[in-house]
Parts: structure tokens; sequence; C-alpha cells
């Protein structure tokens, strides 16, 4: 769109104009287009990159914009790398506001604003798996699992990663990856699950784990689980791959658990559920899994005793010893009721010391702090619930300049 940063649109028509947490990354004031500042014309280019560095990544744009000379420094790679570590960003969340188009926006939590991003062209609906890890997100279709991209989103590079092997037309499909942020090499893994024809209490299971070195998939776990199957939940941690899965009997409590497979022995292992199990805390209607600074962290819904699908409560624990859960927060009771009629599944990811929880049925989203102990509802998100049958849903990703596939 002519005018406009690519990727980068303004707020359409679900946003009133009074609504102060909403702008856009290509929003410039006016005395941003004249390059006659006496700052401009006093400081060496040294002194005022590192004054530059000191900006949030949403206002790295608007500088762009003053003149050419500024465009230049926030554009070239020496600032890109030395904006990383002097200026101090907190995970955004996106927000999808449509059950099919990939389309939403972005929150910043240190500005509390909203910020209108358009996805990748190539992610067709918001029902695409996706993870992120160091300002690298991972999109995954929904229909063959066979289309993997590899995306920065503040930068808009883009990396088409090769077909995973293994069955298109799995049951299930979880995606994780993870970054090395030294070397910016990253992992993708794919965990598939599929029934066993005429057998619902056998699945396959099978893992399958991308290098970004070699460019390669290798497949290390094939295996067949009698009383379990596969999900769409995991998460890389330290190295290690954690997924949830699912109870396949009927009466069988916990109706979950994890799964833990090392990552670096790349080898092939039997037993998984024997080798690598971690029982959950308490029953739960849905969990999702995170990784907070190297701690493997799980949101989960609270399940009322004896109803599996009403949930009384969320609560947030974090593995020890690899083996033991603790819980450290449970969301107090004015803010469970803040989301309104809340499903027994709901959306939540994080990284760094955030985790974002969010209701299908709404566009409300719940911000803990888990250092500071702290809930607290974002801004109000730009746009409304326009039918009944509407879903929202997101996810957590860091921006950065600096990386790319």
């Amino acid at each position: 769109m002519k005018g406009e940063t690519s990727w980068f649109s303004y707020c359409i028509d679900d946003v009133h104009k009074d609504n102060k947490g909403f702008d856009s990354l290509s929003d410039i004031d006016d005395e941003g287009n004249k390059d006659n500042s006496p700052v401009d014309l006093i400081l060496p280019d040294d002194l005022l990159e590192q004054i530059l560095a000191y900006l949030p990544v949403a206002s790295i744009f608007r500088v762009g914009c003053v003149c050419k000379r500024w465009n230049e420094i926030v554009n070239s790679r020496r600032f890109l790398w030395n904006w990383s570590p002097v200026s101090v960003q907190k995970p955004w969340y996106f927000m999808f506001t449509s059950s099919d188009e990939p389309v939403g926006y972005a929150y910043d939590p240190v500005l509390r604003k909203w910020y209108g991003i358009e996805l990748p062209y190539m992610v067709k609906t918001s029902r695409w798996f996706i993870a992120s890890s160091c300002g690298l997100v991972c999109f995954m279709d929904n229909d063959s699992r066979s289309e993997l991209y590899m995306c920065n989103l503040i930068t808009k590079c883009c990396f088409r990663l090769n077909e995973p092997p293994g069955l298109r037309s799995c049951d299930y499909s979880a995606l994780s990856m993870s970054v090395d942020r030294m070397s910016t090499n990253y992992t993708v893994t794919v965990v598939k699950s599929k029934q066993v024809p005429d057998n619902y209490f056998q699945w396959d299971l099978s893992i399958h784990i991308y290098d970004s070195v070699t460019m390669m998939w290798t497949t290390t776990v094939t295996e067949m689980l009698t009383g379990w199957r596969g999900g769409d939940e995991s998460v890389i941690c330290n190295g290690v791959l954690y997924f949830l899965i699912f109870s396949t009997g009927s009466f069988q409590e916990p109706r979950h658990g994890i799964l833990s497979y090392d990552l670096s022995t790349r080898s092939p292992v039997r037993n998984l559920v024997t080798r690598g199990f971690i029982a959950v805390p308490c029953s739960l209607t849905c969990g999702r899994l995170m990784n907070l600074n190297g701690t493997l962290v799980m949101v989960g819904g609270i399940r009322k005793q004896d109803r599996q699908d009403i949930i009384t409560g969320i609560g947030i624990w974090v593995l020890e010893n690899k083996k033991e859960w603790r819980e450290v927060a449970r969301m107090p009771h004015r803010f469970f009721q803040g989301f309104g009629e809340l499903d027994d599944v709901f959306a939540s990811s994080g990284t760094d010391d955030l985790i974002y929880i969010q209701s299908y049925g709404a566009p409300a989203l719940l911000v803990f702090d888990l250092k500071k102990n702290q809930w607290k509802w974002s801004q109000k998100c730009p746009v409304t619930k326009r039918f009944p049958l509407q879903l929202f849903s997101g996810f957590c990703f860091e921006p950065r300049l600096e990386i790319s596939p």
C-alpha cells in the first residue's frame, strides 16, 4: 500500500478515533519530515546511533522516515546489532481478529499500544500452527502440514523450510522451535500423531526435527502409544522437547500428561511413556506450555471435579527437577470473571517474564508478569466482537530487528 511500510497498516474501520491505545508502525508526526534539526547537524553518526538504539522497536520505523541520514543509520547492520542489547523490549502478543483470515493486531506491553500488522502473504488462515523463539516465528499450514515458513514479523524476512517427513494426513500435530541466541541457529520440531485404523486406544507417534545448519529433517522417534495420543501443544526448553498427550480411555484421570524428549541425543528412542512421562499437577481442562527464561511453565484450566468440561480457575505452574510442578500463581477471581463466559479451553503463550491469556470468545487480553507476580489487563483491543460465533486467538513473539531466518 502506497505510503505505508510493508506489512504494517493503518487502523481499519473497527478502530474508534478516541482509542488512544492503538497506533500504527507506519504513522509519522508532521514534524518528522524535517531534516534540519540542530541535533541532526551536530551529532556524529556513532553518537546518534547510540541514542537511537534506546528507542523501542515501534519507534525505529518512524525514525527511518525522518530523513535520509536517519534511515540509513537504522537500516545499517551495525545499528541492528547494537540496538538489540541496548533497547529493553518485552514480548508482543499478536491477536487474530478473524476466525479464518490471518489479520489482527499486535500488542506492545511497554507502550501499552496496539499496532496493525499484516502477516506474511503465505499464511492463508488464522488456523495455521505457530511457534516462536527469539524474534523468529514459524508457521505451518493446517491442511497438509507440509508448508513451513520461518519469519521475522518486524523486518519482513521469510524463508521456506523443506517439507518435513512423515504422513501428511496425521490427526494431530504439535509445532515448536528454539533459537540459539548466540549463534542464531534454530531447531524446529513437529510431533505427529495418527490413530491406528479401527482402534481408538492406539496411536502412531513420530517426532521430526529440523536443523537450520544442515537444513535437513531427521525422524528420531516412531512408536505406537496405547491409551494416549498426541495433541497440538509442545515447547522446547533447555534442549528438551515437551509435548502434551491426552488419555484415550473413558475413565482415566487425569486426562492429560506430558512427554519429554532430549533433543541432544538425536538417536532413536523407544518407550517414551516409560522414559519421559511427567504427570500434570491436577485435573485440567486444557494445558498450554511455554519457555520462560529457560523454565518450563504450564498454564492450565483447573477442571471441576465431577465435570471435565467445566473450568473453575486458571493456574500457573513451573517444572522443577524435571518431574515436580510448583504452583506459582492462580488467576484472581475478579480477573477470571472479567473474561465473561470463559470456555474450558483458551489461548495462552509467553516468553521472557510475561504470560498472555486470552479467551477464544472475546478480544480481552490478560497479562501476567511472572517476575513481579502481577496481573494486568492489556489496553483494550481496537476490535469488538461482531457476531456470536466470532473466535479470537493469538501468539506471543519477541520484536527483534537483528535476527533473520
